[in-house]
């Protein structure tokens, strides 16, 4: 089973969740918080697997409250979600660790989906975020960035500068194993030294230097 917290102020958002995941038979939603610090204490608790992260929310917003569970030894996967009203809350949620971003129109399919892919250790975006990311993180200085993410990857040997490649291109780790030819284990064990040699919490910064570094 999948663990999930749901972290959001607005009360019928975290009922339309919990009615919507509850008909899931991997998935089981362990607690309901209205604002950051609530869910990060619940996470303390209830250790979930993923948490379900508004941004917007009083007391500590849920960039905040994502910087803090990405310092735990542990921590869960975190899904932001996004109306997309601020670019830079979505670098800064980059920057914090999550491993996914979904707006909160986005389909319930989508969402059980994105649930799903994030608990097995692969990053999820929707489309626009990514092309709203990228964007953004093109505007920003791109011949500084480009250099310091190239600098950056020169540390990785010739298979995982190819695995960290096919991170940036968005594919999951069992895509990966059968592009190169590898075993999903391996994979998983070249994209954990990935994070290690690049000071990278999670799949999503590493795209984020592949991306900066112009190899997508």
């Amino acid at each position: 089973m999948i663990r999930v917290l749901l972290v959001d102020d607005d009360p019928l958002v975290r009922s339309a969740l919990t009615l919507m995941l509850g008909g899931q038979p991997d998935i089981d939603v362990v607690g309901e918080a209205p604002d950051g610090e609530a869910g990060v204490a619940l996470v303390a608790q209830l250790d979930p697997d993923v948490v379900l992260m508004d941004i917007r929310m009083p007391v500590m917003d849920g960039l905040r409250a994502t910087e803090v569970l990405h310092e735990r030894p542990s921590p869960p996967s975190v899904v932001v979600l996004t109306t997309f009203d601020a670019d830079d809350h979505v670098l800064r949620a980059v920057a914090a660790g999550a491993d996914g971003f979904l707006l909160k129109d986005t389909p319930p399919g989508e969402i059980v989906g994105a649930i799903r892919t994030v608990a097995a250790g692969d990053a999820m975006f929707s489309p626009s975020a990514t092309r709203r990311l990228v964007s953004r993180v093109r505007d920003l200085t791109a011949g500084d960035r480009a250099s310091t993410a190239g600098d950056r990857l020169t540390v990785l040997t010739e298979r995982e500068l190819e695995v960290a490649v096919c991170v940036g291109r968005g594919l999951s780790n069992s895509e990966i194993a059968s592009e190169l030819y590898l075993s999903v284990p391996t994979v998983k064990s070249h994209v954990s030294r990935l994070l290690t040699k690049l000071g990278c919490t999670n799949r999503v910064q590493v795209a984020m230097v592949v991306h900066d570094a112009g190899l997508v």
